[in-house]
């Protein structure tokens, strides 16, 4: 007998055409050493539909759109934002959305937060953990968060690459090693920038269980009282990272409530998904409702409108 679905999936990406087309026209045709895979509204449907995903909360991955050119950032973002606006009108009960803003352009930003959450009506923003190697935690972002944390907003964290030129040469894929280390870079400078402690209405969501921040928690707290306090307030996604060897750790530092399902569609193969999916139905530390828990209800604590679907 087929269930109905019911995951909530808050890592989701999407390549809309016109994003494509216009990293296509400056010569961009992958993220962090990945070529872009095929997208489509219809195939993300097909997905969610497949692996018991009721709604997906959708975002623009790494490279994003900004490219050293603050005006080809600041229209490519807007694009974005509309095409993800009429993706929920189309779709409401399947879609929601992060917004993407141009940064480091933090005016511009303050702009399009305002007309993404006011009159798109998106559901939450997304940010990169660096620009160009001004990682989250900066100064110059101070405006952009004293906004989100006057909005209470929802912020997920997509990690990116640094610039070639600050890339270890190695024969390891950026994606596979560097993003994990990225994301702990983010979270780390967002700490002892003292940018959690002071804007702490900001909801953050980090993917693939927090990158390497679970098992370097200790060292991370080395520098001050409180920041392990601090990391549990943090929202940490799953994807990509379903296996005891990460979910034992994650679970030693997380509050179980702020554990939330992630696919990664469409950059990975499907078949990785499923030996996720296998691992969560049988790691022995989650019981039946704590899989309840992280694959939907804690999701409808940041995104209530879908509790009604």
């Amino acid at each position: 007998m087929t269930r109905n679905p019911f995951r909530i999936d808050v890592h989701h990406h999407i390549l809309p055409e016109e994003y494509i087309s216009a990293l296509t026209s400056i010569n961009i045709k992958e993220s962090a050493r990945v070529a872009f895979p095929e997208w489509s509204v219809e195939n993300s449907i097909a997905f969610m539909d497949r692996r018991d995903i009721s709604a997906a909360i959708v975002s623009v991955s790494a490279p994003g759109v900004f490219f050293d050119d603050a005006e080809f950032a600041r229209k490519l973002a807007r694009r974005c934002n509309e095409f993800s606006a009429r993706l929920i009108r189309d779709h409401p009960r399947r879609f929601g959305a992060f917004a993407v803003l141009p940064l480091p352009d933090v005016q511009a930003s303050l702009l399009e937060l305002e007309h993404a959450l006011d009159t798109l009506n998106l559901d939450g923003v997304g940010l990169l953990s660096n620009y160009n190697g001004q990682y989250l935690g900066d100064p110059a972002f101070t405006d952009l968060y004293a906004e989100l944390n006057r909005r209470k907003a929802v912020v997920f964290v997509h990690p990116n690459t640094l610039p070639d030129a600050m890339l270890p040469k190695t024969k390891v894929s950026p994606a596979i090693m560097e993003f994990v280390f990225d994301t702990t870079r983010a979270v780390a400078n967002l700490i002892y920038s003292r940018t959690l402690r002071r804007y702490r209405d900001i909801r953050f969501i980090f993917p693939h269980a927090g990158g390497t921040v679970p098992y370097l928690t200790w060292r991370i707290s080395m520098g001050e009282q409180g920041i392990i306090k601090q990391l549990k307030q943090l929202y940490y996604d799953i994807a990509l990272s379903a296996t005891p060897y990460a979910l034992r750790s994650l679970q030693e530092l997380a509050d179980p409530s702020h554990l939330l399902f992630g696919s990664d569609y469409p950059f990975f193969p499907e078949s990785l998904l499923t030996i996720m999916l296998e691992s969560v139905e049988n790691f022995d530390g989650f019981d039946e409702q704590t899989r309840i828990d992280v694959e939907r209800k804690n999701a409808l604590a940041l995104f209530p409108r879908f509790s009604n679907y």
